[in-house]
């Protein structure tokens, strides 16, 4: 493993409180106005004790929108903290947002998701929206929350493509839930260090925590550079998907940290990390520093924490330049690089031509670039050529 910089930036304001099921508001187009406004939704996307994370997406009719102003009445009480990527006020009950720009238009028939929100109360969904001045229909509740399904098809409902239970494994995976460990120290295909300094950290089999079965790999993450700690082994060519089975003591803190590392042949070598900045989850490409989501607070927002002393199913796809990130089968929209420049996630990922990763190895473990320990267990690893699931 190649030696890492330090890395030390300000905090930035993140969301914080236990995620929610998704909740969906779906506004549908009186026939009237039908031509420029097919649906608005409104997603809540977080909720705690004294706010909400929401988003809001637009879905032009038979008519393209360019320009648009989306106005609403949130619920009693509540009141908007923060918004991104949306020029925005509030006047009394009433939000209006209106587009920056480079969001402008909207195809004809397209889905677009405009802009984000934070705010103090209730996580309730506006009962009706406005585009541009014209009444955007009525409110339809959901028959049930929408979730990403963690099956061979990132698209497809959970009837099409049912999860798979962390001790089964499907043809052409690798999967390794630690049982076949005998000793202490983790063996066969895995091997524990560091190249930099392993220092205090150390990684052992675990007999008493474990999310499946009886075994589980525990890492006792040191702080400061010199602590780091990784069990690893080698990947085949046809490893594009991942899942890896979570748990942590300690809640991600503001600075840089690194649970997994993977090899990049085709970036010199260096290394393609998830680990957490400014107390969320996210990626950073250590040949040049690139971080996704951005460490704005618009692009914070568009991550989420990991829970803390609970098991957390972490999945992600590389294939070819793309990147997607879904955490306990829910897609998380600030760990995405599709290809497509987007503000506050990826315009800094992509801004490195020929980015195409070739990744030689997997390894599990802490690093800490700042005072920050923890101690994490992993289990239920499985790699392959299709989705695995949770």
């Amino acid at each position: 493993m190649r030696a890492m910089r330090s890395r030390r930036f300000t905090a930035v304001a993140a969301v914080s409180g236990a995620l929610v099921a998704a909740t969906i508001a779906v506004v549908t187009a009186s026939p009237a106005h039908a031509d420029a406004c097919e649906s608005i939704d409104y997603k809540v996307i977080s909720a705690w004790g004294g706010g909400h994370q929401a988003t809001v997406s637009l879905t032009a009719g038979t008519e393209a929108v360019n320009g648009w102003t989306v106005a609403f009445d949130l619920p009693s009480g509540a009141t908007v903290q923060s918004a991104w990527n949306v020029g925005w006020s509030q006047s009394g009950a009433t939000f209006t947002g209106k587009d920056v720009g480079w969001n402008a238009s909207i195809a004809s028939g397209q889905t677009r998701e405009l802009f984000g929100l934070i705010a103090s109360g209730p996580g309730t969904q506006p009962t009706s929206f406005k585009l541009n001045g014209v009444q955007c229909g009525g409110i339809t509740q959901p028959t049930s929350s929408a979730t990403a399904s963690p099956s061979g098809d990132p698209t497809a409902t959970p009837s099409e493509n049912p999860t798979t239970e962390p001790g089964s494994c499907p043809t052409g995976a690798v999967c390794d839930g630690f049982e076949n460990q005998t000793g202490t120290t983790p063996g066969g295909a895995w091997t524990v260090g560091a190249s930099d300094c392993t220092g205090t950290g150390t990684a052992t089999v675990d007999r008493t925590v474990s999310n499946s079965g009886g075994t589980s790999i525990r890492v006792n993450g040191g702080a400061t550079y010199c602590n780091h700690v990784f069990v690893g082994r080698a990947l085949p060519a046809n490893a594009d998907w991942f899942r890896v089975y979570m748990r942590h003591s300690t809640a991600q803190p503001p600075n840089h940290t690194t649970m997994i590392a993977m090899q990049d042949r085709n970036d010199a070598n260096t290394d393609l990390r998830m680990g957490g900045q400014n107390s969320a989850l996210q990626w950073n490409r250590e040949s040049d520093d690139a971080t996704l989501p951005a460490q704005s607070p618009a692009g914070v927002a568009l991550s989420r924490p990991l829970p803390v002393n609970d098991w957390t199913c972490v999945e992600f796809q590389i294939s070819g330049a793309n990147l997607s990130t879904w955490v306990d089968g829910t897609l998380v929209q600030g760990l995405v690089v599709d290809g497509v420049k987007t503000h506050d996630v990826d315009e800094q990922w992509l801004s490195k031509t020929g980015w195409n990763p070739d990744l030689a190895d997997l390894r599990l473990g802490w690093e800490s670039y700042g005072n920050d320990a923890d101690t994490l267990w992993y289990d239920d690893v499985a790699f392959g050529p299709t989705r695995i699931g949770c």
